[in-house]
């Protein structure tokens, strides 16, 4: 039986969705599904987003090694097919497929959706209860070295960028999703990488640390004139996946203004690492607890992961977005820390990232 939708207090800008790569994918095999419908599949649309009080977020622009792997359901993190290097012509032709659905969206929506290239425009938006989707690229691949495209897709709105993915590429190592298992793994960011973050220092594009090795995250620590921000990642200390931050880089996010995006995935939740949707809310109350805890509550706020993971059940979709308030609360959390971690706090990391 599916869950009853619960609307949030507090509107709620998330970090990070996979959701224009599922409509994408949706297309590539004959299946035209709307954004502005509410679906049964998925996590999230426009009408299941206004029902929940979604009022936007950093809409990933993410290449599959394999189009046909369903990041939703669990699957084998040890097969090399899903893992496999993108070349840059192929990631670029991509991402301008995933920007142009995105494009379309806003203007297909009737004036309810708006792409955001700035805070203030994301807090416009909000205030007159417009979806705001600021665009972000997940995994750097798209980006060429001299960094024409960075600068093209700058152009066109790309506000944020993660360098990698769980895969290598010309910037940079990304973490396999193991359990349990370092971040500790390869060497730090290559060359363009270290050229790739000054080039997004100077753009104000921020620069997303999750996904990223251990020595990668050090190197953009050093290098970076901007907060750092890991905009869908847990505690390692609860569960010790690869892809969580370690409580030295947690302290390198606080002493840096950065931030963190609470990432939903059962796997990334779970201390023992496992796929379970029975998973509880309070286990993600646990990761924001200890955040809070280390960071303050200025440097914590949502990376919900929505159409890329495995959602624990009671909290099903975005429309579960008030039943996750609804156990924050419960656990002491009071309305002025849940309002930042709704959206504030966001907002605040895109500012200071593009200052």
């Amino acid at each position: 039986m599916q869950n009853a939708p619960v609307r949030s207090p507090f509107p709620v800008f998330d970090g990070h969705n996979d959701t224009l790569l599922k409509l994408e994918i949706s297309s590539i095999k004959g299946i035209e599904d709307s954004f502005f419908e509410r679906s049964n599949s998925g996590h999230l649309d426009l009408a299941r987003a206004q029902e929940a009080g979604f009022a936007g977020g950093l809409f990933a622009m993410f290449v599959p090694s394999n189009p046909d792997q369903d990041f939703t359901r669990p699957f084998n993190p040890n097969d090399p097919v899903n893992f496999q290097p993108v070349p840059q012509k192929k990631a670029l032709d991509f991402t301008y497929r995933l920007l142009e659905r995105a494009e379309r969206i806003a203007a297909d929506s009737a004036g309810a959706v708006t792409i955001c290239r700035s805070p203030d425009e994301i807090r416009a938006a909000i205030e007159a209860g417009k979806l705001a989707l600021s665009v972000h690229i997940e995994g750097a691949e798209a980006i060429d070295t001299q960094f024409y495209a960075l600068e093209e897709l700058h152009k066109r709105g790309l506000r944020s960028l993660g360098l990698v993915w769980s895969r290598e590429n010309a910037f940079g190592y990304g973490v396999p999703m193991a359990n349990p298992a370092s971040p500790d793994i390869g060497p730090g960011l290559t060359g363009p990488g270290r050229d790739l973050v000054r080039a997004c220092n100077q753009l104000g594009i921020l620069l997303d640390v999750s996904h990223l090795n251990e020595k990668g995250f050090w190197d953009v620590a050093r290098i970076t004139e901007r907060p750092i921000v890991a905009s869908h990642s847990n505690v390692h200390s609860i569960c010790p996946n690869s892809r969580n931050l370690t409580d030295k880089q947690l302290d390198a996010i606080r002493e840096s203004g950065g931030l963190v995006g609470i990432n939903f995935h059962v796997a990334f939740l779970r201390p023992d690492g496992g796929h379970s949707r029975d998973t509880s809310l309070n286990t993600i109350a646990d990761h924001a607890a200890y955040l809070v805890d280390r960071l303050g509550e200025d440097c914590v706020a949502l990376g919900s992961d929505f159409d890329g993971c495995v959602l624990p059940a009671d909290l099903g979709d975005v429309t579960g977005l008030g039943r996750l308030m609804e156990t924050l609360d419960a656990r002491g959390f009071n309305a002025q820390v849940l309002e930042k971690i709704a959206y504030k706090n966001w907002l605040s990391a895109l500012e200071r990232s593009a200052a």
